[in-house]
């Protein structure tokens, strides 16, 4: 059973940066795609950023050229590193990985706040 784990997040001021990990309990090479949600209070997850076949990189316009999706994959880690935060990106950050059996995984969140 694949399992993820995210850290990183926490309250940062706006204008602040953040980076969230996810660090899958296997190879995350053998994942066909990885991606970073969230889920803000009374509203619906939405994707942020992903990579799909280990070269097609997706980040949402909400998030354009703030966030930037990456992998490490010696360290089996999917990276969201998030620039210039604004109090509209407060929100449970999910990790989702999906295998080539189109399985897929999530891990538990993490919460990110930015409020001064």
């Amino acid at each position: 059973q694949v399992q993820l784990e995210e850290s990183g997040g926490g309250l940062v001021q706006p204008g602040g940066s953040l980076r969230l990990s996810c660090v899958a309990s296997g190879s995350i090479s053998s994942f066909y795609y990885l991606g970073w949600y969230r889920q803000a209070p009374g509203k619906q997850r939405e994707l942020v950023a992903s990579i799909t076949g280990g070269i097609a990189y997706d980040v949402a316009d909400s998030v354009q050229d703030r966030f930037d999706i990456s992998t490490d994959n010696a360290k089996n880690t999917v990276y969201l590193q998030m620039n210039n935060l604004i109090p509209e990106d407060t929100a449970v950050y999910s990790c989702r990985a999906t295998d080539t059996a189109f399985r897929d995984y999530w891990g538990q969140g993490t919460q990110v706040t930015v409020s001064s």
